[in-house]
């Protein structure tokens, strides 16, 4: 049978399930996984959609009727997930999740060996290409299935991240979203001196107090007030899959990815000083410079997690982060982990012995508005013009991810979406007037 296109996207396979993709699709899915990798053992792990149960049922059955074997992590988040494949040396890994996707959805995350990720042209596409030309091989020998709980393992891996003997006993607010770090969050509280204040820690993929999308404001309302009413040293919020996390200061204030991956960058590299961080092209001004003044080498990336781990494991970076909230470690198999990214930065936080707002303040100066979309009918040529009338006002420009235009007092960067007709538009600035004069001048030209 064949699988629908649309589904495989730039990073990750997702659909709305089961109308876009369904159990028969998630069935040839693992047979091709497996006819591409030609691997012999597929470790997989699972969310707490209520759609989970039944893709791991259908994928499981046709890595198996290929011949290798499932092992069953039961459910964790996409960071256990990558832990598993890269402590334990499998072939390959499948998380199901759709991420921060509303129920509707589901989806795949899928890594090779070392935790090394498909995507959208290295490994996925050929993937449907074998379902829909009706090249998939016919095996005999069926595999098996084996369960293996990693939770206990990969919570201790975490843990390495930090000196536990240095952390002070903060009341944290952790808004979980009835995603998966309500249970991978508790037993790191057990372990370190913490007060932990949870709110919606049950597992619920039917969402059922907001979306588990904490980038967008309405998502972490609750959170805020909470830690203000608790009087909270700081929170935390956390996605369904649990890879991305976002912080909250003392003051109920939400820090953007770019702030959490200047923080991050600070630690690690009081730890390593001179190591090399990643950042992508819409990330603040301030990750570089942090990473200066700590004694590192920065380099600019393009946005998403395929680009960014191959460049990582180039140039042995330690950290890479993403304006997304996506952290990536190179003791984390060059992976993104949120969970380690929370622990690094409470250990930054007690050591330094500040409220986080003054931590932030000492490293972002700087005003932005939050990542803004446009229909735009012809991409290449509003580019084009823009970058004409940039160049005629003096701007120094780059192509690095979609056209970036950057004066002393402030930056923009337009680049395309990889699924829809639309131009993404970032700016910062070094005060506020001067953000909402540029941004207005840009959404005017873009939009005209």
């Amino acid at each position: 049978m064949a699988v629908n296109p649309k589904i495989f996207k730039a990073y990750d396979i997702r659909g709305i399930f089961p109308t876009e993709w369904d159990e028969n699709q998630a069935r040839e899915i693992g047979r091709a996984l497996v006819d591409h990798l030609e691997c012999q053992e597929v470790a997989v792990g699972r969310d707490m959609r209520t759609s989970s149960d039944a893709v791991f049922a259908a994928l499981a059955d046709g890595i198996t009727a290929q011949g290798a074997n499932v092992v069953d992590l039961g459910k964790v988040s996409t960071d256990g997930l990558y832990f598993a494949v890269g402590k334990y040396g499998y072939q390959a890994g499948v998380m199901i999740t759709a991420s921060h996707n509303p129920k509707e959805y589901n989806g795949l995350k899928i890594c090779k060996k070392d935790a090394i990720p498909l995507s959208g042209d290295e490994g996925l596409s050929q993937m449907r290409d074998l379902i829909n030309q009706g090249q998939l091989k016919d095996n005999a020998v069926k595999g098996s299935i084996a369960a293996r709980d990693v939770s206990e393992a990969y919570i201790n891996h975490c843990l390495t991240f930090i000196d536990p003997a240095k952390i002070k006993p903060y009341r944290i607010a952790v808004d979980a979203g009835n995603g998966m770090a309500g249970q991978t969050v508790p037993p790191l509280f057990a372990k370190l001196p913490g007060e932990l204040i949870p709110l919606f820690f049950e597992l619920d993929g039917s969402f059922p107090n907001h979306p588990a999308s904490p980038i967008e404001p309405e998502n972490i309302a609750a959170l805020q007030a909470k830690v203000v009413a608790e009087k909270c040293d700081f929170g935390a919020a956390f996605d369904g899959d649990a890879d991305r996390m976002f912080l909250i200061d003392e003051k109920g204030r939400a820090l953007g990815g770019s702030d959490i991956a200047g923080l991050v960058s600070k630690m690690l590299l009081k730890k390593k000083p001179g190591s090399t961080v990643l950042y992508n092209a819409i990330c603040s001004r301030c990750v570089p410079e942090t990473v200066a003044r700590a004694g590192g080498k920065s380099i600019r990336s393009r946005v998403g997690h395929a680009l960014i781990k191959p460049l990582m494991r180039q140039e042995n970076a330690i950290f890479g982060g993403e304006h997304s909230g996506h952290f990536y470690f190179r003791d984390f198999w060059f992976a993104d982990s949120g969970l380690i990214a929370f622990l690094v930065c409470w250990q930054l936080i007690s050591e330094e012995g500040q409220p986080l707002s003054e931590l932030v303040a000492e490293i972002d100066p700087y005003h932005r508005i939050n990542e803004t979309n446009s229909q735009v009918e012809d991409i290449p040529a509003k580019l084009a013009e823009l970058e004409s009338i940039y160049k005629n006002k003096g701007a120094e420009l780059d192509h690095l991810d979609g056209l970036t235009v950057s004066y002393k007092d402030w930056w923009a960067n337009i680049r395309p979406s990889n699924t829809e007709p639309l131009l993404r538009l970032n700016v910062e600035a070094n005060s506020k007037a001067l953000l909402e004069d540029k941004s207005a001048e840009l959404l005017n030209l873009i939009r005209s």
